[in-house]
């Protein structure tokens, strides 16, 4: 299937250039079609069949000699490579990245410079703790890795969904991780973080604390990878011309803003669809409505590295937006699905270490440690040191180096010398004569005892714990809650959970006693001591309340059977495509349903397929028929109610409204529903006159609210 390009007439014209190496030409030698083509071997030698093995006889023994058996089943045998550690499930697509305006000022990075270029880019997403076959709605970090084919070589920026981490010192990794991955025992439970071994590892490892409130909010329950942001988590160093140097922290900021499914939710979206958030990436790209995120970065002198109230260097801390606020300087737009999945996200391959003139690395002690952790684990996982040469991997700038053989060696190298320096071929390839023809280290000056000890500076591991529960709405505060009561709950160990209650006391005193109150703890003693006054208390920019808000890709269900009203599903989709959104009708079969002006509609899917939690909002149209036999479905009537119970917007209209009487919602005025014009009530849009443009309006509105959160108080919907 042919990929659409980028419906801006702007970037459409930049991204004609023809001079400009693309990455959809760097593979294009290795794309293989075999459509029409007669099957050969590995060797080219044609087969006429492929379903019978070389017998003796036609119920004799299978003989060796058939060679296309054994290349066939040897194939077969060693086609998976070994899963990756952490990050093993992910989805991954192509596009570009453009820089704003120029960040001479900070950077020499060339792909930072021109407004007018555009630099290729493969974008990976990824859960972290579960294998390949687990699902993508686990209570988890997410991994958001961006491969730059610069023309100064590759850039990996390599970063999760959450700015800060677990663990200071990256030597605590394989600690962190074998703590949440299952437990050695039974292998149990699988991408799950609610066990003994991890919460032994957190009460016993107490600057985890600020990434665990990170972990047990919505954050770890993205909506969408489209409406997730990224975090370079680490700092790095920015260096200019001139050789000045920047403490710089990286931000993808997503233009669909960011939002989150609710835990119930995501445990049933599990059951029904275990690729929700991979099949919604990859249907945006097909659909055209491509993926984008601003690059935001905070900048930090080299002189006020020591102003703040928090390490710059620790990463367990993230820079308050209020104090050094995120510039947003460039934008990526992921427009085209991978071709092969094994070959291009499946092989992909990231290194923190892998950057480009003008970005360097500071002494953040868990960057320094994933320098070496990514390309060891790569030489493993794909079979030695010429993982570069796999096409998803190669840079489109010239390459000219003595690294010789090795496993799967792709190029073949002429010339006689592989090393330097030589005369035989006149010393080539040879390093640059001056700094501007290569990769300069950033000139820093080291002092000190070589010794195994933490700094001072990192010590503090709750202020900004405090911060982020500071920061929260009301709701996402009571949804932290839960998310402890949950996972805290699932503990076999009475001694774990009481250190929990305690640790978390040292957060936020109500936090730990609501935690102790479900799990069997003793409620926590004494007010949490924070060690200093911070500098900010709370900060607008960690909570998704106030995130963009909108309607633009959002699905919408649509609940109908025969004899449903057209004219007034006709309104309601034309207002809602007008603003982006899809929608999808919802009825008892596939095929199609007639509406009561004798008009054939085709049906997405059937209510044992689907579910309100596949969906951001469900509307019901009128027509007697059609509600009279909705009435009488199980399915519809626990859709609504899920919807309900999730907070979802839901509008119905004219006979449609006397459907919700028949389903357990409540505290909404259904008296006022169906004897006036246009109602809204937290979320409920309903119209007794059918869909006008107000009642359009209103169920737009309730709908780019992503939740109302108001209905969580209904603890009795049974869904």
């Amino acid at each position: 299937m042919k990929k659409k390009e980028s419906s801006n007439p702007d970037n459409q014209e930049k991204s004609q250039q023809a001079d400009e190496p693309k990455i959809e030409k760097n593979l294009e030698p290795f794309r293989v079609d075999s459509a029409r083509k007669q099957l050969t071997t590995d060797l080219g030698i044609k087969i006429n069949d492929t379903d019978n093995s070389l017998h003796a006889g036609s119920r004799g023994p299978t003989l060796l000699e058939d060679f296309h058996f054994r290349e066939k089943i040897t194939h077969f045998d060693h086609e998976r490579i070994p899963e990756r550690v952490v990050h093993a499930r992910g989805s991954g697509a192509h596009g570009y990245f453009q820089v704003y305006k120029s960040m001479r000022q900070y950077t020499k990075a060339k792909f930072l410079q021109d407004p007018n270029k555009q630099t290729p880019v493969f974008v990976r997403f990824s859960t972290v703790a579960g294998s390949r076959g687990s699902s993508d709605t686990v209570r988890d970090v997410r991994g958001f890795a961006t491969k730059f084919y610069t023309e100064e070589g590759i850039y990996d920026l390599v970063g999760n969904n959450m700015p800060v981490f677990f663990i200071q010192d990256a030597i605590k990794f394989p600690d962190v991780i074998h703590a949440v991955k299952p437990e050695q025992d039974n292998e149990i439970p699988q991408a799950a973080s609610a066990h003994d071994t991890f919460w032994d590892f957190v009460v016993n490892t107490p600057e985890t604390a600020h990434m665990i409130m990170w972990l047990m909010s919505d954050r770890a329950l993205p909506r969408s990878f489209r409406m997730m942001e990224g975090f370079g988590v680490n700092t790095y160093r920015f260096v200019n011309e001139e050789g000045k140097a920047f403490f710089v922290k990286f931000h993808w900021k997503p233009l669909l803003g960011v939002h989150s499914l609710v835990w119930d939710e995501v445990q049933q979206v599990a059951g029904k669809d275990a690729d929700f958030n991979r099949r919604d990436l990859w249907e945006a790209i097909e659909g055209g409505d491509y993926a984008e995120w601003e690059f935001g970065i905070q900048i930090i002198s080299q002189e006020d590295e020591f102003k703040f109230d928090f390490d710059v260097l620790d990463p367990t801390k993230l820079w308050p937006e209020e104090l050094v606020p995120v510039q947003r300087i460039g934008k990526l737009v992921l427009n085209r699905n991978p071709d092969n999945f094994f070959a291009e996200t499946e092989q992909v391959a990231f290194c923190p270490g892998n950057v480009v003139p003008g970005i360097d690395f500071s002494n953040d002690p868990l960057l320094q440690g994933r320098l070496f952790s990514y390309l060891d684990t790569q030489l493993t996982r794909l079979g030695g040191p010429n993982f570069t040469e796999i096409p998803i991997n190669r840079t489109l700038s010239p390459i000219a180096n003595n690294q010789r053989d090795g496993m799967h060696r792709m190029t073949i190298n002429m010339g006689k010398t592989a090393y330097n320096p030589n005369s035989l071929n006149n010393d080539y390839p040879k390093p640059g004569l001056n700094e501007k023809e290569g990769y300069v280290h950033y000139a820093q000056a080291v002092n000190g005892t070589t010794i195994r000890e933490r700094s001072e500076s990192f010590k503090d591991h709750y202020s900004q714990a405090s911060l982020f529960w500071n920061s929260m709405s009301d709701p996402e505060k009571q949804h932290i809650i839960k998310a402890f009561q949950f996972e805290v709950g699932k503990l076999n160990s009475k001694e774990t959970r009481q250190k929990v209650v305690d640790m978390f006391n040292n957060v936020d005193h109500e936090l730990a006693t609501q935690i102790a109150k479900a799990v069997g703890a003793n409620p926590p003693t004494g007010k949490p001591q924070t060690p200093k006054t911070p500098q900010i208390k709370a900060s607008k920019a960690l909570s998704m309340e106030n995130s963009v808000k909108g309607v633009k890709t959002r699905k919408i269900a649509v609940l109908a059977m025969d004899g449903f009203n057209g004219k007034e599903f006709s309104s309601v989709k034309a207002a809602l495509e007008a603003q982006g959104a899809k929608m999808e009708v919802v009825s008892q079969v596939l095929g199609s349903i007639k509406s009561q002006e004798g008009e054939k509609m085709d049906v997405d899917k059937h209510f044992i397929s689907a579910s309100s939690v596949l969906y951001d909002a469900v509307y019901v149209p009128g027509g007697q028929q059609s509600v009279d036999a909705l009435k009488k479905q199980g399915y519809v009537i626990n859709f609504i109610n899920q919807a309900f119970k999730h907070c979802k917007a839901i509008g119905a209209t004219n006979e449609a409204i006397n459907l919700l009487v028949e389903t357990n919602i409540e505290n909404v005025n259904l008296a006022d529903m169906k004897s006036k014009e246009v109602v809204s009530d937290k979320g409920v849009v309903t119209s007794q006159t059918g869909p006008t443009s107000a009642f359009n309006d209103a169920f737009i509105l309730a709908i780019a609210q992503h939740r109302h959160w108001i209905r969580e108080k209904n603890e009795n919907i049974p869904a």
